[in-house]
């Protein structure tokens, strides 16, 4: 296994001039032909100006527009550095879009000049952590949408990474980290996704079904995603599921009490990916280096895309909200971390 850190915040020059760039993290990833595309989101915030004010950029239908709120004003809760709270509407701190990457090898990326900047009324807070499956030719892409309506994952398509179309909302509120499977399974396409507030349930992974890719149903819980050698306090799909002559791959996070994340490995079943064969017995990736451990939100790996090529995994992860690292390893490293789960899923 070999870890590198490949983007720094600093590698990319903000959208505005009184913008500045607060992280570059969280990239889908995949390989087209001999080029690796990443789609990065890129948190921004307004550069200060006033010690005492904090400007919170946001998006209309009029275009971009600016709250401003006091430090001092007890009515706001200012403790967490990326959400402003209070009882009648909370603020993210940071506006995030997409942009795009490439790569010949892989580890030493270039940007161009595409990108895809919040515009619908849901996605007033902006749009994060994409993921891309790619389907007949066609790169079909999920994420956050973020807005006073809640965390809503929406779909957008796209053939050359230059034009995208919107497609809507495809799971409402609160909901994130979904992925779709790249090919239909028994006649119906497959995603996993994390429905994400309850006052009873836990943060587990689901599936669902559909026969158009936009409407969705027969929801499930993937109980056994849930690992045995620690009490996870939230789980999330990751990278798109990749197939193997032993059934379908998904690397995902968990996160303990303490907020720590690390990366992990489920097996699922070739023909019914409701059921889980195997998980990993351990991490598979935790924060170890030191530009995983310190700094935005500090202690998290989070993954939204990988390449294989043969036996090798590249898994790319965001690290501390803040930069972009990746993980190289051999599938072995995967197949002798997971154990065999004895309780089958439905």
């Amino acid at each position: 296994m070999e870890k590198h850190l490949i983007i720094k915040k600093n590698d990319v020059v903000a959208s505005r001039e009184d913008f500045f760039v607060l992280g570059v993290f969280n990239p889908a990833a995949i390989k087209v032909k001999d080029t690796t595309i990443l789609l990065v989101r890129v948190a921004e915030a307004v550069r200060p100006t006033v010690a005492s004010t904090i400007v919170i950029p946001t998006v209309s239908q009029q275009g971009l527009e600016f709250i401003q709120l006091n430090r001092q004003d007890s009515s706001y809760d200012f403790t967490d550095a990326r959400v402003i709270r209070n009882h009648r509407q909370n603020y993210l701190t940071s506006l995030s879009h997409f942009r795009v990457a490439t790569s010949d090898d892989g580890l030493h990326f270039a940007f161009g000049d595409v990108k895809i900047m919040p515009e619908t009324e849901y996605e007033s807070y902006g749009i994060e952590d994409p993921r891309i499956t790619e389907i007949s030719g066609v790169f079909y892409i999920t994420y956050s949408a973020i807005s006073p309506f809640g965390i809503n994952v929406a779909l957008m398509r796209t053939k050359d990474f230059r034009i995208f179309e919107r497609l809507g909302i495809i799971f409402p509120f609160d909901n994130k980290d979904c992925v779709i499977f790249p090919r239909r399974i028994n006649g119906k396409y497959y995603a996993l996704h994390r429905p994400s507030k309850s006052d009873f349930g836990s943060l587990d992974i689901w599936t669902a079904e559909s026969r158009d890719l936009l409407h969705w149903g027969n929801h499930k819980v993937l109980l056994d995603a849930r690992l045995t050698y620690q009490e996870s306090k939230r789980l999330g799909a990751g990278a798109t599921p990749f197939l193997t002559e032993r059934g379908w791959v998904v690397i995902y996070h968990s996160a303990d009490d303490k907020q720590r994340y690390h990366l992990t490995a489920m097996l699922l079943d070739k023909n019914n990916p409701n059921k889980v064969l195997a998980r990993s017995r351990k991490p598979l990736i935790s924060p170890t280096e030191e530009y995983e451990i310190n700094g935005f939100f500090s202690d998290v790996v989070f993954t939204c895309g990988l390449t294989k090529d043969g036996d090798k995994l590249t898994i790319y992860y965001g690290v501390c909200d803040e930069n972009i690292a990746c993980c190289t390893m051999a599938m072995d490293e995967i197949w002798t971390n997971m154990e065999e789960v004895k309780n089958e899923s439905a």
